[in-house]
């Protein structure tokens, strides 16, 4: 009983409840549709079926005197209970057949989107459009999950299904994703859009969707693809166009004002993440107006202290890292090695940022942290565990990064 009530809670989340939901597309209406008459049709098959025989088991007992009948096969019997079901099934396969035309057909859409499987998170690129972010755990949830964390997993808003960075999409727009995996297959799974496709690495599914109302729309990893294969939620954020056309716009100019931002040199380059933060998010020509004092600039272009980098990366590290490396470091070889002396730990900086920056083997890209997170987290690496590593800044990191 407390099984099946947690597995309740849990489709309630996403959406599903007890039965297919309708969903909020026409492919959706139409799978649904397709779902209720093939139940039905299996009711009345069922209540046929099992009414004979109980009837039968009760109608023919032996206690009643019932003997059996003696008789071979009847060729005409053996026709009606063949062509029946035959029937049966082409009235059920030519709808179906139908709507799985339709959802193959992604042609003439009006925006592509590539998503790409990680260990455990989801990339969207937006085709042609120079967007592109990771969407993982939400850190409420991310934290929760933690064992001791203390947190109590009932306060959290949408547990385990939610994240940091939704899909967000625009309605009335047919919208065509491409689906891959950069290292073992996943399954991108939305039931409200009837989207559901495997992420197969080295291979593009592909599939689409024509979202008829706003909302948000909650879906899961559909394969197991490892040990936190259930910590990589799928949020998808239906906007009216013109909001759509004004968060696309945001994500774009946000994109150049930070590189902007990076460029200027009003700042020091060896400045913290710390202490750039605020002017990347600021419009050039206000941190312009007012540059750091002068005073200021040997302490910014000295970076953190040690203590501080690796108090910090120790959050990080546990947050991000170590689900596959293990709190200790020691990993699960072979497929997650132990940084336990290290080679990159204890090497050059430089090797480790660029593996954690673009991935390496089954370790995806963590591009997606700041460069503060990255430097904290290289650097409690490199000090950890008995590791004699080079301490990293965020400033090598934004360096990496051009």
């Amino acid at each position: 009983m407390s099984s099946l009530l947690a597995s309740g809670s849990a489709l309630a989340y996403t959406g599903a409840k007890w039965n297919l939901p309708e969903g909020v597309t026409e492919i959706s209406h139409e799978v649904h549709g397709l779902h209720m008459m093939v139940f039905w049709i299996c009711v009345v098959i069922g209540v046929v079926v099992f009414g004979a025989m109980f009837y039968s088991v009760f109608a023919h007992r032996k206690s009643k005197g019932a003997v059996a009948a003696k008789f071979h096969e009847s060729t005409t019997v053996e026709i009606i209970w063949t062509a029946i079901p035959f029937f049966i099934l082409v009235a059920m396969a030519i709808p179906a057949a139908a709507t799985l035309v339709k959802m193959d057909d992604t042609r003439n859409a009006d925006l592509s989107i590539k998503v790409t499987g990680y260990q455990w998170k989801w990339q969207y690129e937006y085709v042609g459009e120079d967007v592109s972010y990771f969407s993982t755990l939400a850190k409420t949830s991310n934290k929760a999950r933690q064992l001791q964390s203390g947190v109590d997993v009932n306060t959290v808003d949408n547990y385990l299904v939610d994240v940091d960075n939704p899909l967000v999409l625009p309605v009335g727009k047919k919208i065509r994703f491409l689906i891959t995996s950069n290292d073992v297959i996943h399954a991108w799974w939305v039931s409200q859009i009837a989207v559901k496709k495997d992420a197969i690495p080295g291979y593009i599914n592909e599939v689409w969707t024509k979202i008829d109302e706003p909302g948000t729309f909650r879906g899961v990893c559909a394969e197991l693809c490892g040990r936190d294969h259930g910590f990589m939620p799928i949020v998808v954020k239906a906007l009216p166009e013109d909001e759509f056309k004004a968060w696309l716009a945001e994500k774009k100019g946000g994109g150049e004002q930070v590189a902007a931002a990076a460029t200027t040199s009003v700042m020091p380059a060896a400045a913290t993440m710390t202490d750039a933060a605020p002017a990347a998010e600021a419009p050039v020509e206000v941190a312009a107006v007012t540059p750091a004092p002068a005073a200021a600039a040997p302490a910014a272009a000295a970076g953190k202290s040690k203590e501080d980098l690796v108090a910090h990366g120790e959050k990080v590290y546990k947050g991000n890292c170590a689900a596959c490396h293990q709190v200790t470091g020691a990993g699960m070889p072979p497929t997650f090695p132990a940084l336990v002396g290290s080679k990159v730990a204890t090497g050059p900086k430089a090797g480790a940022i660029a593996q954690v920056l673009k991935g390496k083997n089954m370790m995806p890209p963590f591009s997606q942290l700041s460069d503060d997170d990255i430097a904290g987290v290289l650097t409690y690496v490199a000090s950890s565990w008995g590791n004699k590593g080079e301490i990293v800044q965020a400033a090598d990191v934004a360096a990496a990064r051009k």
